[in-house]
């Protein structure tokens, strides 16, 4: 009876590690693709505490994005905001919401840090659907807003 036991042990321990494991994957590898408002701006909204959430951003080429930084701790560290190869920087105050918009123009990933470094995310810029292209070009020639 106890082998039975242990072997059931087992089996659920690999089960809820295999779970975890994928979960933390996913939240730190994985990405967290940017939402689309209307056909003219990406946005996403990340929490800084400790660090970023979600650390790994993914957007589309030639569409501007939204950053919204809700910097919810008064650490030195992460009162500044630095994506150092776009040339985008930001004064985040503490306990409060602050927007950075810019227009990702390059494929590619991109680091975005604290002003000291330690914390870290990752911006991946990909090349935009040709239907969010051709959707964005119609409204652009009707004039009309989103």
């Amino acid at each position: 009876m106890l082998e039975h036991s242990g072997i059931v042990v087992a089996i659920a321990s690999l089960l809820v590690g295999g779970i975890a494991g994928w979960w933390l994957w996913r939240r730190r590898w994985g990405g967290k693709q940017a939402r689309l408002v209307g056909a003219s701006m990406q946005e996403i909204d990340v929490s800084v505490n400790g660090g970023y959430n979600p650390n790994v951003v993914v957007v589309r080429k030639g569409i501007p994005v939204r950053f919204n930084f809700t910097r919810s701790e008064d650490d030195p560290c992460s009162e500044w905001v630095i994506f150092s190869d776009l040339e985008v920087k930001r004064r985040l105050p503490a306990f409060k919401t602050t927007s950075v918009v810019f227009t990702p123009d390059k494929e590619g990933e991109f680091l975005f840090t604290c002003a000291l470094g330690m914390y870290r995310g990752k911006l991946i810029v990909k090349r935009r659907k040709p239907a969010q292209a051709a959707l964005q070009r119609s409204l652009a020639e009707s004039g009309e807003e989103t």
